[in-house]
C-alpha cells in the first residue's frame, strides 16, 4: 500500500508551461526594451573616446606652440634665425651665395623641393621615361 504523500504526479517535461511563457515572454520584452538604451551608450562611449583623443592631440600642438612662443622670446634664437632664413649678416662679415644654372641660390633650390605627389608606380616610372627623353 502507498501512503498518500508517495504518490507521484506525473508531469509532461516536453510541453511549455504557462509560466514557463510568461517569463520567455517576460525576458524578451526586457531585452527589446534594453536594446537601445545600450547601443546609445555604448554609441556615446566610442564618441567620447573620440573627443578625449582629439582632446589629447590638441593639447599636444599647444603645448608644442608654446614651446615656439618661448623659443621665440629668446633674442639668440631670433638672431639665429635671421641669419638662417634672410640671410642677415653681423657687422663686419661678409656673406657668399651660390647660384645654380637657373640663377637662383642653391640653397632654395634643396629647401623648397617639388611637392611629392602620390602617383601609382606606372605612372612614376612613365613620368621618369619621359624626363629621360627630354635633353
Amino acid at each position: 500500500m502507498r501512503n498518500e504523500s508517495e504518490i507521484l504526479v506525473p508531469v509532461d517535461k516536453g510541453s511549455l508551461t504557462g509560466r514557463a511563457a510568461v517569463f520567455a515572454l517576460a525576458l524578451g520584452l526586457v531585452v527589446i526594451t534594453l536594446t537601445v538604451p545600450v547601443r546609445s551608450w555604448f554609441d556615446q562611449r566610442a564618441s567620447i573616446a573620440a573627443l578625449e583623443a582629439e582632446v589629447a592631440a590638441t593639447r599636444a600642438v599647444v603645448a608644442e606652440q608654446e614651446v615656439m612662443q618661448e623659443r621665440w622670446n629668446d633674442p639668440a634664437f631670433i638672431v639665429a634665425e635671421a641669419r638662417r632664413r634672410l640671410h642677415f649678416l653681423l657687422p663686419g662679415e661678409i656673406g657668399y651665395t651660390t647660384l645654380g644654372a637657373d640663377g637662383l641660390p642653391i640653397a632654395e633650390q634643396v629647401s623648397n623641393p617639388e611637392p611629392v605627389r602620390d602617383l601609382p608606380w606606372y605612372e612614376t616610372l612613365w613620368g621618369a621615361v619621359q624626363a629621360a627623353d627630354k635633353p
